[in-house]
């Protein structure tokens, strides 16, 4: 594999060149934004996570601009790395899980991405975008099994998935759309995907925060 030929995928891109996609790269200032603010509002997990926010926009930026394999690589890896520490948090303190169970239970998730995927592939115009909806169907579910034992969290998650959703929208419709949008409507997927993630933090310090407290 050539790891250094050009790859254009967007709407947004017509050449080689660095800043051939510019509203795409610079929307990923969304991510380190994100993860900035809530730095300071964070603690533990939750400020692993803002660092892991913060370089899903580096990565997405170099695929954006350099525009090649590897930078795809970058792009995505730091997207799964957050997706698999945020379940093993989420097992922990939203299940009370010890390290153990709450490791093999996030292990499962490659498993369950790997037979879901390929079935969302199979909806006719969602393409590349498949590989991204175990998503919010795994938080869907983690939001019905805590209805009743934490409902603020599970209202938080599902509001986590309905952004996401439309963020996934924005992103399939890049390029249907590019003949009557040059400008194509990924960046729309980044803002919106900088907002869930940041959101999704939010629920998850929330959570632990009202656990410390109902614990005193």
């Amino acid at each position: 594999m050539d790891w250094t030929r050009a790859v254009d995928g967007y709407c947004e891109r017509l050449g080689p060149e660095f800043w051939s996609e510019p509203l795409n790269a610079v929307t990923n200032a969304a991510f380190v934004l994100a993860a900035v603010i809530l730095w300071r509002r964070s603690f533990g997990f939750g400020r692993v996570l803002c660092a892991i926010l913060a370089g899903i926009g580096v990565g997405s930026f170099l695929f954006h601009t350099v525009a090649q394999p590897w930078a795809g690589v970058a792009d995505v890896v730091p997207i799964l790395i957050f997706v698999l520490v945020y379940i093993y948090a989420a097992n922990r303190d939203f299940w009370r899980l010890s390290v153990w169970p709450a490791l093999g239970l996030t292990a499962l998730f490659l498993p369950f991405a790997a037979v879901t995927a390929p079935l969302f592939g199979l909806i006719p115009g969602l393409g590349g975008t498949a590989s991204y909806a175990p998503v919010p169907l795994l938080i869907a579910i983690y939001a019905v099994m805590l209805r009743h034992r934490a409902p603020d969290t599970a209202r938080g998650l599902a509001i986590g998935v309905a952004i996401l959703l439309v963020s996934m929208m924005a992103r399939i419709l890049d390029d249907p759309l590019c003949a009557l949008l040059p400008i194509g409507t990924h960046f729309i997927w980044h803002l919106l995907n900088a907002t869930m993630l940041g959101w999704m933090i939010a629920v998850w310090t929330r959570h632990v925060l009202a656990a410390r407290q109902a614990g005193r």
